[in-house]
């Protein structure tokens, strides 16, 4: 398949709003791609060369993109530069400039990716003038459009305005016109998150080998989630006899180590499925005692401080995530990884086993006599609950510990990936107002500020949560507080990296809340509000019936460098806490 097929395909995409018109696009593209192809044409589609938990890192600046455009389109750098600002959009400056060069031969999809592999590889001295080279032979190959495109990948600016989800919908639309295959193609996601992957085991082994995916080692699988509920009694009420573990306000790691090789594999993995491993040299010289041919546990990493024993707040675990000083770093911040599951050990899934068989899975890890002297990895603690009152104090003396609160499970539920139901439910502090937890909220855009705010060129942000079912961000609250002045000096750079000119697809607003600039859906904040209110105007679950929700008094209390987009609130989970607010009040009224 020709690159120009792909990119012209990608150009029609672009314009459409539509989703189920663009899953129907992907889905013949698809159809007619051969297996090596579809994958390809997924990782590029979402901006990647690679599964998304590999990752694409070009290190490629766009003062070296300004120098190669000059060069293909013979026009000098400033002007180049001109054009790209006043766009918005590198990629457009094919279009602006009347690119149409004449092709001796056209490359393929194999081709683009195989080049662009190799531009991404280059590195060491001398690195930037050879990647610039390799750049520019690369676009003299390609017509306006692919260009445009591949330009697009290398800046990360490709977005296309859909994600994963609406890509297995493509699969399923492509096998059989309508998007029953979902939930199958979800489920095997699930289990191996490797997009590419998927759409060639379809095409080669059509659902079957869907139906057979299994987990391999290496490749992540989607975390479980927790649901909420407002208070000790409800959940023995909801689930009767349980076991409640410690919520730590940390770095949840999905841990991988695999030993058939002479060198162990070892990777640590983010909530959002992203290769941490360079974070933790610490921690993986513990993980590689683990007397195991290969396993993949998930755990909690918090940082903690000797002097006192006692673990400290997210922002200081965080730091880890610098790429430099690692080994000071983690001096400095010296952490403890409390596993909490086993999912797959010594070639078996133990995702279809009991929590009750996992756990004594995980605790006979920390049999082995090399794991006896150390002091960095241990298993959670974990209590049995008969009744609402012993969850109660479990839950209070994690509190008085000065940890988050506690994560409820059934001892009888296996471990579903990428689910969130009550098989686990979290009980968190209660703060004052009537709104009990956080909101992960998404930056969608920025307000020009007033006052003194006018010299930072920002005053207020745009938030959204993530309707998974649609696949879009939408609207729940303007934020002017939570900043000191210099973090919203810093807001406005991290803003302005990820600005786009018009409103990106995935995002739902109205026309009253448009903001002053949007930014693509990339950044999670910790939001704190007095309680879930309904609005006219914000789109969060809004119908044509129903009002959508919004945010009271809300106000930034933090970043989740470790949570992507799709990791925000849920649109679902917005209406469950709104319900849990009366809830809370009627309980409140009872007392008195």
């Amino acid at each position: 398949m020709k690159f120009s097929q792909v990119a012209n395909v990608f150009d029609v995409i672009e314009k459409k709003s539509s989703r189920t018109k663009i899953t129907r696009l992907l889905s013949e593209l698809l159809k007619k791609a051969s297996p090596d192809e579809a994958a390809t044409i997924s990782y590029m589609s979402l901006g990647n060369l690679n599964p998304t938990y590999i990752g694409t890192k070009f290190n490629f600046a766009e003062k070296s993109m300004i120098k190669v455009l000059a060069k293909l389109l013979k026009e000098s750098e400033s002007h180049i530069k001109t054009v790209a600002s006043r766009t918005g959009d590198m990629g457009l400056i094919f279009e602006k400039e009347n690119y149409n060069p004449k092709l001796e031969k056209e490359l393929s999809v194999k081709n683009v990716d195989k080049e662009l592999h190799e531009f991404e590889k280059i590195s060491g001295t001398g690195s930037k003038e050879e990647k610039e080279k390799k750049l520019l032979d690369i676009l003299k190959s390609l017509d306006a459009i692919s260009a445009k495109y591949v330009v697009r990948i290398i800046i990360g600016k490709l977005r296309l305005g859909f994600s994963d989800m609406t890509l297995l919908d493509a699969f399923s639309w492509m096998e059989l016109g309508d998007k029953s295959l979902r939930k199958i193609l979800e489920n095997a996601y699930n289990v191996s998150v490797d997009i590419g992957l998927i759409i060639k085991t379809l095409k080669e082994d059509g659902i079957k080998g869907i139906r057979h995916m299994k987990i391999i080692p290496g490749v992540p699988i989607r975390p479980a989630a927790a649901e909420r509920l407002e208070s000790a009694r409800a959940i023995v009420k909801k689930i009767g006899k349980c076991v409640a573990q410690p919520k730590l306000d940390g770095f949840r790691l999905q841990v991988h180590l695999d030993k058939h090789t002479k060198t162990p594999k070892i990777h640590f993995y983010s909530r959002n499925l992203q290769d941490m491993s360079y974070m933790f040299p610490d921690l993986k010289k513990v993980v590689e005692k683990l007397s195991v041919k290969n396993l993949i546990v998930e755990g909690e990493a918090i940082a903690y401080d000797p002097e006192t024993d006692t673990f400290l707040p997210f922002q200081e675990t965080v730091k880890r995530k610098r790429k430099h000083g690692i080994e000071q770093t983690a001096q400095e911040f010296p952490l403890k990884l409390y596993l909490f599951d086993v999912l797959y050990l010594n070639g078996n899934s133990y995702l279809d086993k009991t929590h009750e068989e996992r756990r004594a899975a995980l605790l006979k890890l920390f049999k082995s006599k090399a794991l006896q002297k150390q002091d960095i990895l241990f298993p959670i603690e974990e209590e049995r609950i008969n009744n609402f009152e012993s969850l109660e104090k479990f839950f209070r003396n994690n509190i008085s510990s000065g940890l988050e609160g506690v994560v409820v499970k059934r001892p009888d539920a296996a471990y579903q990936p990428g689910k969130r139901n009550f098989n686990w439910i979290k009980l968190k502090r209660e703060e004052e107002g009537h709104l009990q937890d956080t909101i992960d909220c998404v930056i969608l855009g920025y307000y020009l500020g007033k006052g003194k705010r006018v010299s930072f060129g920002i005053g207020a942000l745009l938030a959204g949560v993530y309707n998974k079912k649609d696949d879009v961000f939408e609207t729940i609250a303007k934020i002017g507080t939570g900043l000191t002045d210099k973090q919203w000096k810093e807001q406005k750079k991290m803003c302005d990296e990820i600005e786009v000119k018009i409103k990106p697809k995935n995002v739902e607003c109205a026309k009253g809340l448009y903001p002053d600039a949007w930014c693509a859906p990339e950044i999670i904040c910790q939001v704190r509000a007095d309680e879930i209110t309904k609005s006219p105007l914000h789109s969060a679950a809004k119908t044509k019936d129903e009002l959508g929700f919004a945010l009271r008094f809300p106000r930034i209390m933090g970043y989740r460098e470790d949570k992507s987009a799709k990791d925000a609130t849920t649109i679902k989970e917005i209406e469950q806490l709104y319900k849990l607010q009366f809830l809370k009040e009627k309980k409140s009224k009872k007392k008195k």
